[in-house]
């Protein structure tokens, strides 16, 4: 349990804004294999999350069950998506991101050591927005670990994968452990050769002008939606920062009323009351701001990012195959080795095609998804504005009101 803030009680994963958010990624009407989290549970170091599937597939013993997993664990099945030559042509899912509750804690250790620098109504309202913060932290978390489930169950090819299977069924601990330093040195050498590799690749001209113009879209969309999280964020920040400023206005003359034994303190107080609950909406406003823009612009810069993983892997496969005709050239012309070097050349063919053939219609379902999840998601974002900036006109109105009253 985090010190202050009670994170222990069993959390619903998918209430309200947040189900809406991962039932809006995929738009597959298969319903043979349904997966939510129905519950998790927040320790100091870690979150178990209740994974629930219902399904009328044959090759699960029961229709409806659950198992708990950690994180590493949904972190194993993604590296067993990218690692199989089999899914090639496919855009992975991309891994959740790991939970990380550091921020909500510093914060929290901060207000502990300026304690007594505040009132108890100022540090009772902070702690309470420190909860918030934490909460809706925790709800995300959870949602992007069940939109990750999701994209899998909607998939005709991933969902079959027997790691999934696994994944879903197994009712014990799956023994899934985090790298080790070597492993973490390695991966790190993997992806300086991707990197340099792809340098090498940038200027290979594709056979096929709808590749060659999706990886013009896909990397100045990657680099244009990373810029709009970043200012989507702080855009955020300043909200969540003008909240925390209501607390302390509003503090500041909750003290002024103690002090003026006067007719000001009526005034004082209503203003102080006005403050806090326009302090409320404004951390609201922050939070579906979060929630609806920075989140839907932070999973597809994330997810563009394995769209592009993709046509680079298509591009190794053209750069394989281009190699391997050259070898048989080589072979033919000095009448060696030619039946091996044909075969290499076929096993090179035959795996590009199919590669091809996949990744046309993952970046054509990557497009369709991507306009659908985002339209959702402005159009919820703008109807919650609205309601907030009704809300706040309504709230100055009837505060301006009560002052005239008592002028």
């Amino acid at each position: 349990m985090m010190d202050g803030i009670d994170d222990s009680p069993d959390l619903l994963a998918g209430e309200g804004e947040d189900k809406d958010r991962a039932e809006s990624v995929d738009l597959s009407t298969d319903t043979s294999l349904l997966v939510d989290i129905s519950d998790a549970l927040s320790e100091r170091d870690k979150i178990k999350f209740t994974v629930h599937t219902k399904t009328t597939q044959s090759r699960f013993k029961e229709s409806d069950f659950s198992v708990v997993r950690q994180h590493e664990e949904f972190v194993w099945l993604h590296d067993r998506f990218v690692e199989n030559e089999e899914y090639a042509g496919i855009i992975i899912p991309p891994a959740p991101p790991k939970p990380d509750f550091e921020a909500s804690r510093e914060k929290l250790q901060k207000l502990g050591e300026g304690e007594g620098t505040m009132t108890k109504e100022e540090f009772t309202k902070m702690k309470q927005e420190l909860e918030a913060e934490y909460l809706a932290t925790f709800k995300k978390t959870v949602a992007m670990h069940e939109v990750f489930l999701q994209r899998i169950a909607a998939h005709p090819q991933l969902k079959n994968d027997v790691n999934f299977e696994v994944f879903l069924s197994f009712d014990q601990d799956l023994s899934v452990r985090g790298k080790n330093k070597k492993e973490k040195i390695g991966g790190f050498f993997k992806s300086i050769t991707k990197t340099a590799d792809e340098v090498l690749l940038a200027n290979q001209k594709d056979v096929d002008e709808f590749f060659e113009s999706e990886k013009s879209f896909l990397v100045e969309y990657h680099n244009k939606i990373k810029d709009a999280t970043h200012k989507a964020d702080r855009m955020t920040k300043c909200h969540g920062d003008v909240a925390d400023n209501y607390i302390q206005i509003s503090s500041g003359f909750v003290q002024l009323a103690t002090v003026e034994n006067t007719e000001l303190d009526k005034i004082f107080t209503r203003v102080a009351e006005a403050l806090e609950k326009t302090r409320k909406l404004e951390g609201r406003v922050s939070t579906d701001e979060d929630l609806k823009l920075s989140d839907t612009l932070r999973y597809y810069m994330r997810d563009s990012a394995a769209a592009k993983d993709l046509l680079y892997r298509r591009a190794r496969a053209l750069a394989d195959y281009e190699n391997a005709n050259k070898a048989l050239e080589k072979a033919r012309l000095k009448n060696k080795e030619v039946a091996q070097a044909e075969r290499t050349q076929q096993i090179a063919c035959e795996r590009f095609e199919k590669i091809s053939e996949v990744a046309k219609k993952e970046l054509t379902e990557f497009k369709t998804r991507r306009i659908a999840y985002f339209k959702k998601n402005l159009v919820d974002l703008v109807e919650l504005e609205l309601k907030h900036a009704r809300a706040q006109t309504q709230l100055l109105t009837n505060c301006i009101n009560a002052l005239r009253d008592d002028a």
